[in-house]
């Protein structure tokens, strides 16, 4: 009697300890465990991206109201019947319009936006389909988490009021084990900056770059805080906007970001396993996607006091060989002798040159 309740004895401590090992699955994922796939949907100009996490689904934007069709196919081609979430990052048609086509296949959940109402044919179109299903909309707050399967959320803007809606998006930082993703809708300079003051981690894996790749957003002091080594772009091929435009593309190139974009590769799939994260794309795997604004002309010349000199970037932890055709611009560069020197000021070699 007494052996076998010590051997019962036992086998509960067991149990007991594997239960209170899977409690935290970011620190004990392996091979077989849930992943987190995530969708970049080519929807030309605009934006939409789909997460699935352990059977749980959100739908971030939808693009045009020209995308409801697209939409409603990609989810009824991927099997979804259920949006556990919805955001609207901000009620700018090229981020809400194509949100019907998801409604008209789907039900939905929790559904976030930083307005409730908004004087649009897109934003009414999209709170109509909402009210027939018995769904309002909330506006959430900055700090706000929740869980997307086996991934976190975080909400990190709209912080303050602004009359620029750009800024207003919705900006999340959706965390994977180790492996994060941060989607900042069209917020621009200011909301960057609030969102800094705020003091979050915005540090991240992979970065969907802000306003589809222009100017307004993705600001150096922005960059350096998040250091990606993946982006996105979502944007339309020869659109009127000019976007990416190529001071985006150029401070990306600082970072040494491997960068990916609808408009050259179409859809594209990221798929987290908690550690790592890995890509494919619809077209155009491995294409150049982030050229030179002169991609053939002649090598810029670099003045060093020694044949093994390197530049590093001001701007960015990365540096160079003198021959990268990664250079930053002569205002943004700083000279090191050495290798070690680099290394030693704290940053990291170019992945394009490798130094």
């Amino acid at each position: 009697m007494k052996r076998n309740h010590m051997f019962g004895m036992l086998c509960t401590m067991l149990a007991l300890l594997i239960t209170a090992c899977t409690l935290n699955p970011s620190d004990n994922l392996s091979s077989d465990s849930s992943e987190l796939t995530v969708y970049f949907i080519d929807v030309g100009q605009a934006h939409s991206t789909l997460f699935v996490s352990d059977g749980v689904a959100m739908l971030v934007d939808g693009g045009n109201p020209s995308a409801s069709n697209l939409i409603y196919t990609f989810l009824r081609n991927k099997g979804i019947t259920h949006l556990d979430y919805i955001v609207a990052t901000h009620a700018h048609e090229d981020h809400v319009g194509g949100l019907a086509g998801a409604l008209n296949i789907a039900t939905t959940g929790v559904v976030l936006s930083p307005v409730t109402s908004f004087d649009t044919r897109a934003f009414n179109s999209f709170v109509r389909y909402l009210d027939e299903q018995g769904v309002s909309i909330t506006v959430p707050t900055h700090g706000d988490t929740f869980q997307l399967g086996g991934a976190d959320v975080l909400i990190l803007n709209p912080i303050r009021e602004s009359s620029n809606h750009n800024n207003m998006s919705i900006v999340m930082k959706i965390t994977h084990g180790d492996v994060s993703f941060l989607i900042t809708g069209d917020a621009e300079r200011e909301a960057e900056q609030n969102i800094l003051d705020a003091g979050y981690d915005i540090s991240a894996t992979v970065l969907l770059v802000g306003h589809h790749g222009s100017d307004t957003s993705t600001t150096y002091p922005f960059l350096r805080e998040v250091m990606p080594r993946y982006a996105v772009i979502s944007c339309g091929s020869n659109n009127q906007y000019g976007h990416p435009h190529e001071n985006t593309l150029s401070r990306l190139r600082d970072a040494d970001v491997i960068l990916y974009r609808t408009d050259m590769q179409g859809d594209i799939t990221a798929v987290s396993d908690g550690r790592t994260v890995t890509f494919t794309v619809e077209r155009n795997d491995g294409i150049q996607t982030n050229p030179t604004a002169h991609e053939d002309a002649p090598l810029p010349s670099v003045q060093v006091d020694s044949e093994e000199g390197y530049v590093g970037n001001i701007n960015s932890l990365v540096f160079h060989t003198t021959n990268c055709r990664n250079l930053p611009t002569e205002q943004n560069r700083v000279y090191f002798d050495t290798r070690d020197e680099a290394v030693g000021t704290g940053k990291r070699p170019c992945g394009n040159c490798n130094p």
